[in-house]
């Protein structure tokens, strides 16, 4: 035998038999494939929508580096362009206006303005309803005024009202009346200064008429026209018939019942 029919021989007998031989098929087939393809398929248009989604909902809110929408972060603090709606309650140190443009709180019902301590305790309250703006303590401002062609109230129901100032109080009614009423008495006091009355007429309603004591009695027309104003030595005033001279009295019932 020669050398290469030995090799020839020796690899023949080395390879495996057909007939012996055992395939593993590598993979998955079937409804396994199916399934895997449908996921992949169905992550694949989730991760689609979110995307376009989320692309969406940024054009809407006009999300920016600096905020959203009309809100803007600040190294001062929040700012807000335009008209915004508040769902909850809004906590804030500071509200402003920027400069020459109004400041405008609109609510369907009551618009509440809560002051409170460290606490938390109520120290200031301020409501604005239907009736106009209710303060739940004392107030400090330069000006109030009403709106165009409106009437400016000031009302405190169940207690008194005070205005006061270290430089003076200054009301007017540059088209209109002024009146000053309350249930018990109206103080109009000044300290180091006066009261002055500037008026082409002082008309004082409702003063009571007075008359003299018995020893002082006078005989007056039942027809008496004309009165003199007089003053009590408190301060209470009343009229008093008119004659030739003074008919002011100290004794007068008015000054000994007042």
């Amino acid at each position: 035998m020669t050398r290469e029919q030995y090799i020839l021989a020796t690899q023949q007998n080395n390879l495996p038999r057909a007939e012996n031989a055992q395939l593993y098929p590598v993979g998955i087939y079937g409804w396994r494939k199916r399934c895997l393809y449908f996921f992949v398929l169905l992550l694949l248009v989730t991760m689609i929508v979110n995307l376009a989604m989320t692309i969406w909902i940024l054009k809407v809110m006009n999300f920016t580096v600096d905020g959203m929408g009309n809100l803007r972060v600040t190294k001062k603090g929040i700012r807000l362009e335009g008209i915004s709606e508040f769902l909850l309650p809004l906590y804030v140190k500071e509200i402003h206006s920027r400069k020459d443009s109004p400041l405008v709180l609109q609510s369907d019902r009551n618009v509440t303005v809560n002051a409170r301590n460290h606490m938390g305790q109520l120290t200031g309250q301020l409501t604005v309803g239907t009736e106009g703006a209710v303060f739940g303590h004392s107030v400090e401002t330069p000006h109030i005024r009403a709106e165009p062609s409106q009437d400016l109230r000031l009302e405190s129901p169940t207690r008194s009202l005070i205005m006061e100032a270290p430089r003076g109080v200054q009301v007017s009614a540059a088209a209109g009346d002024f009146k000053a009423t309350c249930r018990k008495e109206l103080h109009l006091q000044s300290t180091e200064g006066e009261i002055f009355l500037n008026a082409d007429k002082i008309r004082l309603g409702n003063l009571p008429t007075g008359s003299l004591s018995s020893s002082s009695a006078s005989s007056s027309n039942s027809r008496q026209t004309v009165y003199e104003l007089c003053v009590c030595p408190n301060g209470k005033l009343y009229l008093s018939p008119a004659g030739v001279g003074s008919t002011c009295q100290a004794s007068s019932n008015i000054c000994l019942w007042s």
